[in-house]
């Protein structure tokens, strides 16, 4: 829509999108802050208080993100230590897994490690919202930075902005992580994304162009039968992890997506290999904890400093800077169709 024909239909351009700050006020939640935005039919959540990442993500109404059993959750509900990680998990659309580790929790070279690292609860810092016409489209931005950093340790800055714009269905996450230490630091990163009910339910797809799928363990083998199609929920269902070597386009380019063909619609990812060269899968189909997970990452998730033989943990040099992209796009109706056609030519 032009920006004429914009004005002429709307008295204020908020009837139809906008970005909104808003503070959480009970219960775990409390003290939370966060921004609202709508994009014409698409509405999310993008939590300033735990790294900018995205919470609630719906679609004419359709929810699309999976809240696990403590539910909305704040910082100050945040428990990093062990298995106690597991009660202040949210889950959310996305968050961000890193920067010193991306694994379990655990102790290395006499250091401790949280559940999948500390930045998933770090809050943002140089915060900003806007809303404007730019380039001829009216876009929302939403932009801040992270800092993980230890006094005689590292000092790694996540610098994140996300877009979205109007007449379109997709967001659009850039990050830039640098080093601003004087030493080299390991670089792990992995997006953390967690698709819940109503998209996610009993014939729900996974698309994926997969070139060779590795089960973490024995049990995950056993339900490699079905790793592309979500089966109905079963009664303390043991979870499975998948790592798949994806193909991608001539540019390095790749993608997933899952798909409701009930309800008509979908959600595509895509990313670039040479950013995250590896993906892993987490399927829960346990009743109450009901969830697809994908993680596109830039080492093994069980790659962490001392632990080299996990997988090769990235480091980035002092002063250096790396850049991550990623985007997310709905499916309606024939996109679904045309995405299963793009999935023929990987």
């Amino acid at each position: 829509m032009e920006k004429q024909e914009m004005f002429a239909h709307m008295g204020s351009i908020q009837q139809e999108v906008f970005v909104r700050p808003v503070t959480y006020t009970e219960g775990r939640a409390r003290g939370l802050d966060g921004y609202l935005v709508k994009n014409g039919a698409l509405r999310f959540t993008v939590l300033s208080g735990k790294c900018l990442d995205i919470g609630e993500l719906e679609y004419k109404g359709v929810g699309f993100h999976f809240l696990s059993k403590p539910g909305l959750t704040g910082r100050d509900a945040y428990d990093t230590r062990g298995q106690e990680a597991r009660r202040s998990i949210m889950g959310g659309f996305f968050f961000t897994c890193g920067l010193e580790n991306i694994c379990a929790p655990c102790i290395s070279g006499g250091k401790e490690y949280p559940m999948h690292g500390r930045m998933r609860s770090t809050p943002a810092e140089h915060v900003s919202a806007d809303a404007a016409m730019e380039d001829g489209a009216y876009r929302v931005t939403i932009g801040g930075e992270m800092r993980e950093s230890e006094l005689f340790g590292e000092n790694m800055i996540l610098r994140r902005k996300i877009t979205t714009r109007y007449g379109e269905k997709s967001i659009h996450i850039r990050d830039e992580i640098e080093n601003q230490s004087f030493r080299p630091e390991p670089l792990l990163l992995m997006y953390h994304i967690n698709i819940g009910y109503p998209l996610l339910t009993e014939g729900t797809r996974l698309i994926l162009p997969t070139r060779e799928i590795m089960p973490r363990d024995t049990l995950s083998a056993k339900r490699q039968s079905f790793w592309n199609r979500m089966p109905a929920p079963i009664p303390n269902e043991p979870e499975a992890v998948f790592t798949h070597r994806l193909s991608g386009g001539e540019e390095g380019n790749t993608y997933a997506a899952v798909v409701n063909e009930t309800l008509g619609l979908g959600v595509k990812l895509e990313f670039r290999l040479g950013e995250l060269p590896y993906f892993h899968q987490w399927l829960s189909a346990a009743s109450g904890d009901y969830v697809l997970g994908l993680e596109p990452a830039n080492a093994r998730v069980s790659g962490r400093p001392g632990h080299e033989e996990n997988g090769d943990v990235p480091i980035l040099e002092p002063m250096q800077t790396k850049t991550t992209e990623l985007t997310f796009t709905i499916l309606e109706g024939e996109e679904i169709y045309r995405m299963e056609e793009e999935y023929e030519t990987f």
